[in-house]
């Protein structure tokens, strides 16, 4: 049941690194490990974890100790109960696929000039105008929500994105009670950045700011702007000599994983988390999300309607490979954790025989 539970995770890890290495030497193209400005992902996603583990055990460690008087001896107690080999084999094995799923991910999604050269930005574009009764719609946001401190505003909540991934990840992989909500989690971005490059593939696209950038010149200089700059000479790097470059290319439309990700991430949490300030704090987050990537021109609304697909899709099919309900079950929180004598909550959902209570 154990091996069950992250099998799907796995099976994709598997399957995407076999497809990008595959890619790799059949295009005589390097294989990457995408950098952010944290670090590279094999030490930022082990270093968080290790952060997320001292959040969990110290805390409960002083409670117990109710000071510093045998701290050391409460927080060995609590690692002990916590963090059995079990639920360090299942942690181990959710980080380890989002690692090579996501890698993956990345250097397919930069393969993709030379496999698919043509793109579809004409019609998705006209689509948007379709839906919008002739006019831009980053326009009209501009016009509506003004281009000064809203700029900002979208800004940060987008760039936050860059961290939003890893640490939700580790937050539940780490701080539930219940690991096995954290392994859907895991699953459903492994499931997301798996659907998210087969459609930039099926649809490939740039997004109107690369498309179009005169739209968006006034706009203030943000985040945004910087991110859009380096992505863009990332670009071209990529694309003039890959072999002289520790980049990736990051460049691609439809779908937006931005908005499929905080989708599923919401999604999740409305169904498992208790605390109403964490759930509706998802929602409002996944709808600036959206506003971000239509007003700074990363996406097309076509885009953000596939991705709000795809992260309703990876939800339900990780919570079946997972042995979860879509109806919720807020009761066994993830965040809501244990103090000490309070039983520990299962590691894996429990199939009881037929006719039990």
């Amino acid at each position: 049941m154990a091996r069950q539970i992250y099998g799907l995770a796995v099976a994709l890890a598997v399957a995407m690194a076999i497809l990008s290495v595959a890619a790799s030497v059949v295009l005589d193209l390097p294989l990457r490990d995408p950098e952010g400005f944290l670090g590279p992902s094999w030490i930022r996603l082990p270093a968080i974890l290790a952060v997320g583990f001292l959040l969990d055990v110290l805390p409960r460690g002083f409670y117990r100790a109710r000071g510093f008087r045998g701290v050391v001896r409460h927080v060995l107690d609590v690692v002990s109960e916590r963090w059995t080999f079990h639920r360090i084999s299942m942690v181990v094995a959710g980080v380890t696929s989002f690692y090579l799923t996501y890698v993956s991910y990345r250097n397919l999604k930069s393969f993709l000039p030379w496999i698919r050269e043509h793109t579809y930005d004409d019609a998705l574009a006209e689509f948007d105008r379709l839906l919008t009764f002739g006019y831009d719609p980053a326009g009209l946001l501009h016009s509506v929500l003004g281009t000064g401190v809203s700029a900002h505003v979208l800004s940060f909540f987008y760039v936050g994105y860059l961290v939003f991934v890893p640490i939700t990840l580790a937050a539940w992989l780490v701080w539930s009670r219940n690991v096995a909500a954290g392994l859907w989690y895991c699953t459903a971005l492994c499931v997301n950045w798996a659907l998210g490059v087969a459609s930039y593939y099926i649809i490939p696209s740039w997004g109107p700011v690369f498309v179009e950038p005169a739209q968006f010149r006034d706009l203030p200089h943000t985040g945004v702007t910087e991110l859009q700059t380096a992505l863009w000479d990332s670009q071209y790097n990529v694309i003039t000599d890959p072999n002289l470059t520790e980049s990736v290319r990051s460049i691609a439309g439809f779908a937006s994983l931005h908005v499929s990700v905080v989708f599923a991430a919401a999604l999740i949490t409305h169904l498992t988390v208790r605390n109403a300030t964490i759930r509706w704090s998802l929602w409002a987050y996944f709808g600036l999300t959206v506003l971000a990537t239509i007003y700074f021109g990363w996406h097309y609304i076509a885009d953000d309607i596939a991705g709000v697909g795809i992260g309703c899709f990876s939800v339900w099919v990780s919570a079946v490979a997972t042995g979860h309900h879509l109806h919720g079950n807020r009761r066994g929180s993830i965040f809501g954790a244990a103090e000490a004598g309070e039983p520990p909550e299962a590691t894996i959902p429990v199939k009881r025989p037929a006719g039990a209570r």
